[in-house]
């Protein structure tokens, strides 16, 4: 047996060959391929699974760690302090080079571990949603892994049932397949077998199967055309691979950061090289040593390592919040989110149809509003609402009993359903209110678009047939009705009667079938002879309730100033039912085609006022985000369907479904609710407001201390090269603070609380603030002012405590080593004024405590063991620490006064 040839296997020309040809253009036959012949393809054709163009490698995943402007100033800094052993009578920094490499180590590491765990979740994820294909090899049908089928099998699936791979439809019983994740409808589409116009669009391919679709009815046989990336689905998933990724906000702050930070480390060096170098008699090797400094002291070495940790303490959280974040800058994306674009089915709903309502005997039962005291004798409570008693039951026992007798739902041994979603609805509603008929059915007279009905035949004392349907069919097939136990005459005006009840289930956007019935005397007699005179029994409305909490969750967004849109396929009353059910405002709501016919400047004026969009398709949905997103929102889009890719993949942050999504789309989103529910989305909001306040403090926290140790040095230099010549001209005199001590102050002095920070418990009322402006980043003018008021306080207290010590002294080393101790102790206990902004104390935080301990601690180990001769200080005595106190004092009160002035002015413009 020979494969296809590569002219014959085109994707568009399948459902357009006619069937006798489908087999020859496939070189297999009735009996399958052997299986020889299916290893030989599956060589071949590779595995029918949808994977990334490219996979990340552990590799790659490593070396993306590395790809951070402020690593890049990191290596910079180190390939500096190995570079002045190439200056004559120079010697390379060992110490300061092993210090930053280990710091650039421990931020990749962090980075790694995380995206790395994350990237096996979704593997996992993925190996649960791998399903079981009936296959025929080797002439003999069997049950194999839906990867290894190939092009030319022959399947089988009934209902329940996932369509594992493209193929052509050579048998169709009563085959109906969901198509949601690939078209994004939610109607069942019927399959058969005959030939399809070269032009029909996709939706419309009624004998053709996809893969990531589900069988809801019936049964199929069909020959596999297109496997893996080689099917509708995998071709998407190739278009997502070569898009470009787009960068999150904070992503694109952190660089900028970078690039700020690198510019003023730069122009600093240059000034102080050129004064150095024209107004003093500085040796080039000095000069070079003070550069050096400089760029350890600007870059904040431990930025990288505490931003990536608390990005992933974050993204731990999340997991036990039921979110699976795949790249950790999300995490603080999610913080400054204004607007939720979110689907319908599954994510503000249970995604299962549930009769919420019944019609019988001229009563209207209301199942929504069930209690214990109104339910009828032997009706679940928490499933019927009524005012009754046994009467009451008995009315709507017929009811029931022909929606679960008309139906084709199986049951499992661990109770559940199989079978499309509405006949599960009837059955179920059925069950929990105890109606369990077990007569045997003897004839089906099946359902088709034609006929809108569908009938079936059971035995017992006496043959009944029961019908279902489009209630005005139904309808038209009755001339009786049963009435309080009793058949009456089905007159015009009780028929105009029911006619305008279903209209009224339908305005609340509940879909209504009829239900009839009658006795048979010859169950093989003529379908219109058996469905005539029928008996009509009643209505039946069905909705896909909202998830419990998710009206709360909406609500508690909106406080937080999150607008929540809803966009779904769903028609125009569906959707502003569901949006009124949750909280939105319906009135205004727009179509799919309403949205089409706008320009992008009119939609984005109409965006603001409209709330819920009906009848959206994957463009829709693209344009919507592109109309928010040019009015300055950022914006989560949810999507579970292989069509909702583009615009999770183009959103602020995409979501994506972990229970009913697909492949496709958690392959283009940031984050993965593993519970399905957008409530979670609530929550990874909320945590991610409290991750950026942590992110701001620590930012603050470290580039203030960065910002002083530039400016102590910058001016310290300066000041000693101008006023003190002698003293600043050597090449071991020259500067202010070793870049050992630098590192030093930065690696275990700041880095360590800077940790401990990161996991500070989050504020409370987080989510009762309007989201940050969306030009606002972590450090905003107010931050910016609290950094530099900090670091001119440092750096004049500071070169205060120097020159003092230097002039009572006469000793650089110890002037050193007291302006070393002096900015440690600042460090650590200022750390605390940055967390009394936020109402937090210092016992909240016991981690922080610690790490503040910890670090003192080895401080004076610094400067009372041996250690003192390997960073080049010395033992400060009493008085010298007496000297520090005054200082720290002095600092103290100047920054205290300070930040409540910047606090009244920023109060004051914010209440103008």
């Amino acid at each position: 047996m020979t494969p296809p040839s590569a002219d014959t296997t085109h994707a568009e020309s399948w459902y357009t060959t006619p069937a006798d040809e489908i087999f020859s253009a496939l070189a297999t036959d009735e009996e399958g391929l052997s299986s020889d012949e299916a290893d030989r393809r599956l060589s071949e054709y590779g595995t029918n699974d949808i994977r990334e163009a490219e996979r990340t490698s552990v590799l790659d995943l490593l070396r993306s760690q590395f790809r951070n402007p402020l690593i890049y100033l990191l290596a910079v800094a180190a390939l500096l302090s190995l570079g002045t052993g190439f200056i004559p009578g120079g010697e390379p920094s060992y110490t300061e080079a092993v210090f930053i490499v280990l710091i650039i180590a421990a931020n990749s590491v962090f980075g790694f571990v995380q995206d790395y765990q994350a990237s096996r979740s979704i593997e996992a994820l993925r190996e649960l949603a791998t399903p079981e294909a009936i296959v025929l090899r080797d002439g003999e049908k069997r049950s194999i892994d839906a990867e290894r089928l190939v092009p030319g099998d022959v399947i089988y699936f009934e209902q329940g049932d996932a369509i594992p791979a493209d193929a052509r439809v050579l048998d169709a019983e009563e085959l109906r397949t969901n198509e949601s994740p690939l078209t994004g409808e939610s109607t069942p589409v019927e399959k058969t077998t005959g030939r399809v116009a070269e032009d029909t669009p996709l939706a419309e391919r009624s004998n053709m199967v996809y893969k990531n679709t589900t069988a809801v009815r019936g049964r199929g046989r069909a020959v596999v055309v297109e496997t893996g990336m080689e099917t509708e689905v995998g071709g998407i998933a190739t278009q997502l691979d070569e898009a470009d990724d787009r960068q999150t906000p904070f992503q694109a702050e952190v660089e900028h950061l970078g690039k700020q930070i690198g510019g003023l480390v730069v122009s600093l060096i240059l000034l102080v090289v050129a004064v150095q170098f024209l107004f003093t008699a500085t040796e080039p090797t000095a000069i070079l040593l003070v550069g050096i400094t400089l760029a350890v002291a600007g870059v904040p070495e431990g930025l990288p390592a505490v931003v990536t940790f608390t990005l992933a303490l974050g993204a731990r959280e999340m997991v036990d919040r039921n979110a699976l974040v795949r790249r950790l800058p999300v995490v603080e994306s999610l913080g400054s989110v204004d607007v939720i674009v979110t689907d319908k089915t599954g994510t503000v709903t249970e995604n299962r149809m549930t009769v919420t309502r019944l019609y019988a005997s001229g009563t209207v039962v209301d199942l929504s509003e069930s209690n214990a005291e109104s339910a009828p004798d032997g009706v679940d409570s928490q499933r019927v609402a009524a005012d009754g008693d046994r009467e009451r039951r008995s009315e709507v026992a017929p009811l029931l009993r022909c929606g679960t007798l008309c139906n084709n739902v199986d049951r499992t041994d661990d109770g559940e359903y199989r079978g499309e979603p509405t006949e599960v609805a009837l059955r179920r509603v059925a069950d929990d209110a105890g109606v369990h008929p077990s007569e045997e059915r003897i004839r089906e007279i099946q359902f088709s678009s034609e006929r809108k009905r569908m009938t079936v035949i059971v035995g017992g004392e006496e043959p009944t047939a029961y019908m279902k349907g489009a209630p005005e069919t139904v309808l038209e097939r009755c001339d009786a009705v049963l009435e309080g136990g009793d058949v009456s005459e089905l007159t015009d005006e009780k028929r105009q009667e029911i006619l305008d009840r279903t209209q009224s289930f339908a305005t609340d956007a509940l879909r209504v079938l009829g239900f009839a019935s009658k006795p048979v005397g010859d169950p093989s007699a003529d379908p219109e002879r058996i469905e005539d005179g029928m008996v009509f029994l009643g209505l039946q409305g069905m909705l896909d309730p909202p998830r419990e909490g998710v009206e709360d969750a909406i609500a508690d967004c909106r406080s937080a100033g999150v607008r929540t849109v809803l966009a779904t396929g769903d028609n125009l009353a569906t959707a502003r039912a569901v949006g009124e059910q949750i909280g939105l405002d319906s009135d205004g709501a727009l179509t799919g085609g309403d949205v089409t016919e706008q320009s992008d400047e009119e939609l984005g004026r109409t965006i603001e006022d409209v709330d819920v969009f009906a009848r959206v398709e994957p463009d829709h949905k693209v344009r919507i985000l592109h109309a928010l997103q040019g009015n300055g929102h950022n914006v989560v889009m949810t999507g579970d369907g292989v069509n909702d890719a583009p615009a999770l993949t183009q959103a602020d942050v995409g979501v994506a479904m972990g229970q009913r999504g697909t492949d496709v789309a958690r392959q283009a989103s940031d984050m993965i609710l593993q519970d399905d529910n957008f409530a979670t989305i609530r929550d990874a909001i909320e945590e991610g407001r409290g991750i950026f306040e942590n992110v701001r403090k620590f930012v603050n926290y470290l580039v203030s201390t960065n910002t002083g140790e530039v400016l102590v040095v910058f001016l310290g230099v300066l000041l000693g090269s101008l006023l003190l010549p002698e003293q600043f001209s050597g090449t071991s005199q020259a500067l202010i603070l070793t870049p050992v001590l630098i590192l030093w102050i930065n690696l275990v002095a700041d880095t360590l609380p800077a940790l401990a920070l990161g996991a500070d418990p989050h504020a409370d009322g987080l989510m009762d603030r309007p989201p940050r402006p969306t030009d606002e980043g972590v450090i905003n003018t107010r931050v910016l002012v609290s950094i530099l008021t900090i670091a001119v306080l440092l750096a004049v207290t500071g070169l205060g405590i120097f020159f003092y010590a230097l002039d009572r002294t006469g000793s650089l080393l110890r002037a050193q080593s007291l302006l070393f101790t002096f900015i440690v102790v600042v460090e650590l206990i200022r750390i605390q004024v940055i967390r009394s902004r936020y109402d937090q104390t210092l016992r909240s935080n016991l981690w922080l405590v610690g790490a503040i301990g910890a670090s003192l601690l080895v401080q004076l180990a610094v400067l009372y063991t041996p250690l003192h001769d390997f960073f080049q200080v010395v033992p400060l005595t009493l008085v010298e620490w007496g000297w520090i106190a005054v200082g720290f004092v002095v600092f103290l009160l100047l920054n205290v006064a300070l930040s409540a002035l910047n606090s009244r002015l920023f109060e004051s413009r914010t209440s103008e």
